[in-house]
């Protein structure tokens, strides 16, 4: 376990990779599909109060600066020309649904199953973003899924009450965006391997 002061160099690393993400809207390189990153806005802030009931202490800044940088994304994306991805009718299904997983963490009154309709929320907001990735690679900047790992890593390594309801949402952003990497790195990867 590190000492917990240690979790504002995962803040920090957060910060530069929001501002890597918000510097590839600004750039053209990267455009965010709303759906999965309002989702990613709510669901951490909700996520982050149920955690604070549940008495974790500075490990859960990492997952308020996900929701934090989300609703900085969605801002810059909102005010910056041809910068949003073209939503279908599938990502807003996906995005019902994932709102509908979110109501039901929230009306849940046991704390780990509303921990998990929470990742699950959050989850089938990344199909939306995991489909888009695959097909068009080039609409994604990798800098801020990357940036996210190690700082909730970090997160991980200052808890100190392992329990579900306080691991399971770092748990959850590390492999969630250990994912998006794997297909935005695809092609480089099976290249290399061929």
């Amino acid at each position: 376990m590190l000492p917990e002061n240690i979790i504002f160099v995962a803040v920090l690393l957060n910060l530069v990779g929001q501002l890597w993400y918000i510097r590839g809207i600004i750039k053209g390189h990267a455009k965010p599909n709303l759906v999965s990153w309002f989702m990613w806005m709510l669901a951490p802030f909700i996520g982050v109060f149920f955690q604070l009931k549940a008495g974790v202490g500075l490990s859960v800044l990492p997952i308020f600066m996900a929701g934090f940088g989300s609703l900085t994304v969605i801002f810059v994306a909102l005010f910056t020309k041809n910068a949003i991805w073209k939503i279908n009718s599938f990502d807003l299904l996906c995005g019902a649904i994932s709102l509908m997983a979110l109501i039901l963490y929230i009306l849940t009154h046991n704390l780990e199953l509303s921990i998990i309709f929470a990742i699950l929320s959050d989850a089938l907001a990344f199909i939306p973003t995991y489909i888009k990735s695959w097909k068009y690679p080039e609409s994604e900047s990798v800098a801020g899924y990357s940036w996210c790992i190690p700082a909730n890593i970090i997160g991980l390594l200052v808890i100190k009450d392992w329990s579900f309801a306080i691991y399971s949402f770092g748990v959850y952003f590390v492999v969630a965006n250990i994912v998006e990497i794997l297909i935005l790195y695809r092609k480089k990867f099976f290249k290399t391997i061929a």
